[in-house]
């Protein structure tokens, strides 16, 4: 077969070619590092789809590119840390360059353009079929996350004009966000075996470490500085910062909106801390409170 003569055509097709390439051992690392066997055909199955593309694109363009270790290194790490369908997810949405280059390309093959989209296609439908346990579980962690973030933000404001120092809000948000926990954990427990689901020990689980993790988070600041106030401006940016990478996340994993949801979950659990402070600040004025 003639090879592609053309530079910029060339240019193009070793781009989409080594994108292809850095795919499959990405895809091939998952299925090496992902326990559950039905995941990992379907990852081995995507990749065994990628490796055909290099070959198609190899073919036209007579050289053989080497892949982006770094990106699969990276993506590899990324999967182990905040698991497969995050990851794939993420890869699947910066996809844009690839769709650039088969559209270019298109001009020249006319197998070009269907590849790529079909290839999309493909991988969607694949990508969907994936089942993981810390994504089967995500209500119990969002019910844990924002109950920890509004509750807890509002006590510690509240606790922050209420109370003498830092050490003593520390202490009593600590007892607050322990107690809380446990509660939210049987709630979720009670609610799910009433509806007879056989999940609910983990569900509760869940709902009790997204809890704790959260509440260990808000209280450091008071665990660390003497000046109440400074450490409740860190405090609420913590809480912020944690609505954001948590809704990322989901938002990626699950293909939600992104925007609406920080910005709904960011508004109240800050209007929660701001209505507390208010209360701690009448408190503190009518009993005296603040030594």
């Amino acid at each position: 077969m003639e090879k592609i003569a053309d530079k910029k055509t060339l240019t193009a097709a070793l781009a989409i070619q080594r994108k292809e390439l850095t795919e499959y051992y990405v895809y091939e690392g998952l299925a090496k590092i992902c326990k559950d066997a039905h995941n990992s055909e379907i990852l081995r199955t995507i990749g065994e789809e990628e490796k055909r593309h290099v070959l198609y694109w190899q073919d036209k363009t007579g050289v053989e590119v080497k892949p982006s270790r770094f990106v699969v290194f990276l993506d590899t790490l990324t999967a182990r840390v905040l698991g497969l369908t995050f990851t794939l997810k993420r890869m699947e949405k910066m996809e844009g360059s690839v769709h650039r280059y088969y559209t270019e390309l298109a001009k020249d093959f006319s197998g070009a353009d269907d590849i790529g989209r079909d290839e999309a296609e493909h991988e969607n439908k694949l990508l969907n079929m994936l089942d993981e346990e810390r994504l089967r579980y995500a209500g119990s962690v969002v019910l844990g996350l924002n109950d920890a973030l509004v509750e807890l933000t509002g006590a510690l404001a509240g606790f922050t004009l209420a109370l003498a120092n830092t050490r003593l809000i520390s202490l009593t948000g600590l007892v607050t966000g322990v107690a809380a926990s446990f509660s939210m954990a049987a709630s979720e427990y009670l609610s799910c075996r009433a509806e007879n689901d056989p999940r609910a020990a983990k569900s509760a689980l869940y709902t009790g470490i997204a809890y704790v993790i959260t509440v260990a988070v808000l209280i450091l600041p008071f665990l660390l500085l003497t000046n109440k106030f400074l450490a409740l401006g860190i405090t609420l940016a913590l809480a912020v910062l944690i609505i954001l990478v948590f809704n990322y996340y989901l938002a990626t994993a699950r293909d939600l909106d992104f925007k609406k949801r920080f910005v709904e979950m960011t508004i109240i659990s800050l209007g929660v801390a701001a209505l507390s402070f208010g209360v701690g600040y009448i408190l503190n004025k009518a009993l005296g409170t603040d030594a």
